[in-house]
């Protein structure tokens, strides 16, 4: 939804965050982290393989969403929602 860009710039949410020690096994059974603090230490955003729009985020698109505007994981969830997220990308 972002256009793989190098930089999306977020804020970070620090309540809860991905033990690297289990990534691997994560990703091994469909998880896949798409986005990543600059360390790479952070999981930001994830992903599951095999499904339409599965997305959990590690920051608040909420700041940044605006109605004519919507942050890209809002706009992501209301496109497969009603079923228009293939056709946005066509």
């Amino acid at each position: 939804m972002y256009g793989n860009p190098d930089h999306v710039d977020e804020r970070h949410r620090h309540r809860y965050e991905v033990n690297p020690k289990y990534v691997k096994d994560l990703e091994s059974n469909g998880m896949i982290f798409t986005g990543q603090s600059e360390d790479g230490n952070r999981m930001e955003i994830m992903e599951l393989k095999n499904h339409d729009y599965f997305v959990g985020v590690q920051y608040h698109p909420e700041y940044i969403s605006r109605p004519n505007k919507p942050s890209a994981p809002y706009l992501g969830f209301v496109l497969a929602s009603s079923n228009k997220l293939k056709p946005f990308f066509s």
